[in-house]
């Protein structure tokens, strides 16, 4: 993954591209997330931003999060809801987390047989899905190994 600037100087461009703007708020929340060993919390970012941003309320950091996910920076963990920076910022792809309950690490995969085989279960379904998203639980490597 690219250093945390370099992510942020990428993010500003897709967000012109995309006719949108990183905002100094929105940049900020970013970073907080980006910066983040975990997924964080919408009110532990609130908590991070009020540092700098004494008036920030809730409202703030939903819109800036509503923002960020529309334009593809960051993802929602809804198993533990959370947002995590996007490792594949600027891809179109289905969304897979591997969710560690012993450390709270979660790792984003970008597997195309797994997605694909999602698709076909859904068509096999007559289902036409809109969006894909995996959260699997278990034990990451380090927490197995004790």
């Amino acid at each position: 993954m690219a250093d945390i600037d370099t992510q942020l100087t990428d993010a500003a461009t897709r967000c012109a591209a995309q006719g949108g703007q990183l905002t100094e708020l929105r940049r900020q929340v970013l970073e907080l997330v980006l910066r983040a060993e975990q997924p964080v919390g919408a009110y532990a970012l609130l908590d991070q931003l009020r540092g700098s941003r004494a008036s920030a309320a809730p409202p703030t950091i939903y819109r800036a999060l509503d923002f960020l996910l529309e334009h593809g920076l960051v993802h929602r963990i809804e198993r533990l809801n959370a947002f995590i920076g996007c490792a594949h910022a600027g891809h179109a792809h289905a969304h897979q987390f591997l969710i560690c309950k012993g450390c709270g690490t979660t790792q984003e995969l970008h597997d195309h047989a797994t997605e694909a085989a999602l698709a076909a279960a859904a068509i096999r379904h007559g289902f036409q899905p809109s969006r894909m998203t995996v959260e699997t639980e278990g034990l990451c490597a380090g927490c197995v190994a004790g």
